[in-house]
């Protein structure tokens, strides 16, 4: 009995050991420098992109969420010349600012946040609407979650919210490394 028990034990702490490491894993990257690091440079140090766009002047965004348990999604800018122009954290306040209810869609909120977990997409039938959320760390250094509410049918913002996570020790608010 006191084997499967240490069994149990061992199985719940090489989880959270998992959970913490993706949780902290950095984005790679800090090698590339804009103006001088290519495309392929980029994609050798930060991996395959989850999402990316192509603009008509040859510009390419790169999206590279570290969720679920991360708190940050980071966009790769390259130009049309295939040069790095700059990568920017994207779950942050000023990018939740563009986001407009009544007025932005679904696909400027993908290309401004990147891809939404899919345990963080909720449909509510009865309200015919669409909530995609975001873990990130807030002003406070505390793992938030921010939702993007939909209008199930046009795909249009309805509204957002920010709100805790409640999902750390004893239902206590994770906080996050600087």
């Amino acid at each position: 009995m006191a084997r499967s028990g240490l069994s149990l034990l061992r199985r719940l702490i090489l989880a959270g050991s998992a959970l913490a490491l993706s949780a902290c894993a950095g984005f790679g990257g800090t090698d590339l420098k804009p103006g001088e690091s290519r495309r392929a440079d980029v994609i050798a140090s930060m991996g395959t992109p989850a999402m990316r766009w192509q603009d008509p002047d040859g510009r390419e965004q790169l999206a590279y969420p570290r969720g679920p348990a991360g708190t940050q999604t980071f966009m790769a800018f390259i130009a049309p010349d295939g040069r790095l122009e700059r990568i920017e954290k994207a779950l942050d306040i000023e990018h939740f600012a563009r986001i407009q209810a009544g007025k932005t869609d679904m696909a400027t909120v993908l290309r401004l946040l990147g891809p939404v977990p899919p345990q963080n997409v909720t449909y509510f039938k009865a309200r015919d609407e669409l909530v995609w959320s975001w873990l990130f760390c807030d002003s406070f250094y505390l793992q938030a979650y921010f939702d993007v509410l939909f209008d199930g049918t046009t795909g249009i913002v309805r509204t957002t919210q920010q709100r805790p996570n409640f999902g750390g020790w004893d239902g206590a608010v994770p906080a996050c490394g600087r």
